[in-house]
């Protein structure tokens, strides 16, 4: 029920990330490109994005002066995200639900570069990202649901299911579990079960 929906593309996304799929690559042919602004083949790989989480060897932003990569959340219920990091560049897909946990991996200007819980990424205005920590449900997963629990602990009682893509608010993580609340639930995942957060992150 709560994954169902819980975020919606525009058809301009079904076609750019076939086209990656492929192994095609974005043609970089703006003048703001041609004079070196990034793109959105400009990229953290995952691996490298896996290393700064597991060794703590993280990259600060030019920009922000904020660890990258990091998580962050969409505040808006409609962001652009564009092929590269300016108005001048095409509009790629839109996510159209406020508080989807998304991970900036570089930043250029007033623009981050975002990947999702899919491993697609592109371009926004960082005035349409908010620090506040929310969580996907295992996204990746085929189970049918997840158990939360009543405390952080493996033998703690289950006091609800949640469907994979069930979308949190994180209240606080402890490394190895984190609480988290939503509509009529609030409770304890362990934390490998979450994008959203890093594997032994604390706050």
């Amino acid at each position: 029920m709560y994954g169902q929906a819980y975020l919606w593309r525009t058809a301009g996304r079904v076609t750019a990330f076939a086209a990656v799929a492929a192994g095609a690559a974005y043609l970089a042919i703006s003048a703001g490109e041609w004079l070196g602004g990034p793109t959105a083949t400009d990229a953290l790989s995952p691996s490298q994005a896996q290393a700064a989480k597991t060794t703590g060897a993280v990259a600060m932003g030019a920009v922000s002066g904020l660890p990258l990569p990091r998580f962050v959340s969409l505040k808006s219920n409609e962001v652009n995200v564009r092929r590269g990091a300016g108005k001048e560049h095409d509009v790629v897909w839109t996510y159209q639900r406020a508080g989807l946990p998304v991970e900036i991996i570089a930043e250029w200007d007033n623009w981050r570069r975002v990947r999702d819980a899919d491993g697609a990424d592109g371009w926004v205005f960082h005035s349409l990202l908010s620090g506040k920590r929310t969580a996907l449900v295992a996204p990746w997963s085929s189970e049918p649901a997840l158990p939360l629990r009543n405390s952080g602990a493996q033998e703690a009682e289950i006091i609800a299911q949640l469907q994979p893509k069930v979308l949190a608010t994180v209240e606080v993580c402890s490394g190895e579990w984190c609480r988290i609340s939503g509509d009529r639930f609030d409770g304890w995942m362990r934390q490998d079960q979450l994008f959203g957060v890093y594997p032994g992150e604390i706050f």
